[in-house]
């Protein structure tokens, strides 16, 4: 091989590498949120990074690297559930770990976990990236592959449905008191 061959693999490698360092807890965070399952989890990460490997000359700017790899995992995502035959099985209950798990057990933190996960995943997915993770607007419409002004009214919508629904939830808590 050439010497230039070399630099360019090795260059390769450690954009990779970086890559991989400073995602994986994010995208894994994500395909968690996206699967519920821990697995399941893993294998959507481990296929970004593959795909992210295969394609990683088309990354031009590192500046969008953390849209570029949610948009790939959101796609890894879509393409198991097109092949996905699902299975139904019995579970046996023993094997389910009873460990306490880290996260917060407040009332209206339970509730607005309830009101999200009832929301729609078109409306879902977008609120989630903006609020819990911070992208903008045009960084969430390209993800999606949707125009600025539908990503704006769907994000518009899930915060009318959670209001909704929270709100509801205070009243009948109100009336349990009385």
């Amino acid at each position: 091989m050439s010497d230039k061959v070399i630099t360019n693999m090795a260059t390769k490698e450690s954009r990779y590498e970086k890559l991989v360092t400073a995602y994986s807890p994010w995208l894994y965070r994500y395909a968690y949120w996206l699967s519920g399952e821990k697995t399941a989890s893993e294998d959507l990460v481990q296929e970004t990074f593959l795909r992210a490997w295969r394609f990683l000359d088309s990354l031009k700017d590192e500046g969008s690297a953390k849209s570029w790899l949610t948009t790939i995992l959101r796609r890894e995502n879509a393409r198991k559930y097109e092949r996905k035959q699902f299975k139904y099985s019995d579970v046996d209950t023993d094997s389910i770990s009873m460990e306490p798990t880290e996260f917060d057990a407040r009332p209206e933190v339970s509730a607005l976990r309830i009101a999200l996960k009832g929301l729609p995943g078109k409306y879902r997915e977008p609120l989630v990236l903006q609020v819990l993770e911070g992208y903008r607007l045009d960084e969430i419409a390209l993800m999606f592959e949707l125009p600025r002004n539908t990503v704006a009214t769907r994000l518009h919508r899930a915060r009318q449905k959670l209001r909704a629904v929270l709100q509801d939830d205070e009243e009948i808590k109100q009336w349990e008191y009385r």
